[in-house]
């Protein structure tokens, strides 16, 4: 059945193109009935009737019963059979791995976390990478011949198209998309981090009543993902989002992207933990100037204990990369006019530590119809998000479910 779905939807007539436009609406909109499906899709009841048939015969559509009514005919409801296929996604973290796997209504089935894992972009690196993945799918009790994408999350400049990641994991010529599908044995895609996160905020944060957002990632680096008119936006190659590259600062700090001056050398994880062994080396005290002094690898996660803990100079020095990040946040605000903005990454768990001076400066740098206009709000899914939206993007790559409507 499986085989059957994939060559179904992937002939591109039109036939295959009503089935995705009909899954597309069963994902967002959840059970209807074949008068409510006919009317959205502005098709004849017959032609949709034929459709869903056809689409119960595969598997992948089930009959829920009758919708219960105040009189007349009770019309039967009919949705996405949440067993037909399986799609797993794979979010990186410099220290951790999430992995988790979604059914075809997109709900969350399984979940693994490997707190054992270091990332490192080398080829060994990648093969411990491909040996979790592994791992998580061995011990999953569903028919694996089901699983029909794996989507990996990767910071940095992503093509996923073409499945070149540019940033890391970029050995030779071979795709990483494809150099990972051989290693593991299933279908890989991979994505850029933000956009999943964004994506995964956008479908599952309660949010799809909206049609223009922004999602801000606070992380070691700094990225956006870009809603608009309900649709990802992801440019030309897949580079849209490099927030954290936009040059600003005179400082002479080099980012890791070879540039000078970049918003993520003052405005990130990175630049906190740089200033951080900066003024604990020269003086100033932190409840992790122990490890500092005993050249000790930090986590985020570490320096987000101390500022709960109420740490001065951590919470000092995120107030102020706080307030620089709001400031061109402001910029992208008056760029966009987005209905909402969300903050999230990992150093969203600290709330309001991150998002007063967030504000602040976004009070006072935004155009006030902007602002008036705008919701900045905490992430909903929090660390979930990378790997859930990493799951909706497998889905999306084999349904192409986001340009079907």
């Amino acid at each position: 059945m499986t085989a059957e779905l994939l060559n179904e939807l992937a002939k591109g007539n039109k036939s295959s193109l009503l089935k995705k436009r009909i899954i597309t609406f069963y994902i967002y909109n959840g059970n209807s009935t074949i008068t409510e499906l006919a009317k959205v899709l502005d098709l004849s009841i017959p032609t949709v009737t034929k459709l869903v048939e056809e689409m119960c015969q595969m598997g992948l559509v089930n009959s829920y019963g009758k919708l219960e009514t105040s009189g007349g005919r009770h019309p039967l409801l009919y949705g996405l059979n949440p067993d037909a296929c399986y799609f797993i996604g794979v979010d990186i973290r410099r220290y951790a791995l999430n992995i988790g796997l979604i059914n075809f209504t997109g709900e969350l089935i399984e979940k693994q976390s490997f707190n054992d894992f270091a990332f490192e972009n080398t080829m060994p690196g990648l093969d411990r990478l491909c040996d979790k993945i592994r791992t998580f799918i061995d011990s999953l009790i569903v028919d694996k011949s089901k699983i029909l994408n794996i989507c990996v999350n990767v910071s940095g400049r992503v093509n996923p198209e073409s499945g070149y990641s540019y940033s890391w994991f970029n050995f030779g010529e071979i795709p990483l998309s494809q150099l990972m599908t051989d290693k593991v044995g299933f279908p890989v895609s991979i994505d850029n981090d933000t956009r999943a996160m964004t994506y995964g905020e956008y479908l599952r944060g309660n949010l799809s009543d909206k049609k223009d957002l922004l999602f801000i990632n606070v992380s070691w680096g700094l990225g956006v993902g870009i809603i608009i008119n309900g649709k990802i936006y992801s440019g030309m190659s897949g580079f849209a989002g490099e927030f954290g590259h936009i040059p600003v600062f005179d400082n002479g700090v080099i980012c890791h992207c070879g540039k000078k001056g970049c918003l993520e050398t003052e405005a990130s994880g990175c630049a906190i933990y740089r200033h951080l062994v900066e003024r604990v080396k020269a003086g100033e005290k932190s409840i992790l100037s122990e490890r500092i002094e005993n050249n000790e690898y930090i986590t985020l996660e570490m320096i987000i204990d101390a500022i709960n803990r109420e740490d001065a100079l951590c919470i000092e020095l995120l107030e102020e990369a706080g307030y620089e990040l709001g400031k061109h946040i402001a910029g992208l605000m008056n760029l966009f006019n987005p209905e909402m903005v969300i903050i999230g990454g990992v150093l969203s768990s600290v709330e309001d530590y991150l998002t007063l001076p967030i504000k602040t400066a976004i009070k006072r740098h935004s155009l006030n119809m902007v602002n008036k206009d705008t919701l900045v709000k905490i992430s909903s899914l929090r660390e979930r998000a990378g790997m859930i939206g990493a799951c909706m993007l497998a889905r999306s790559r084999v349904l192409d479910i986001n340009n079907s409507l």
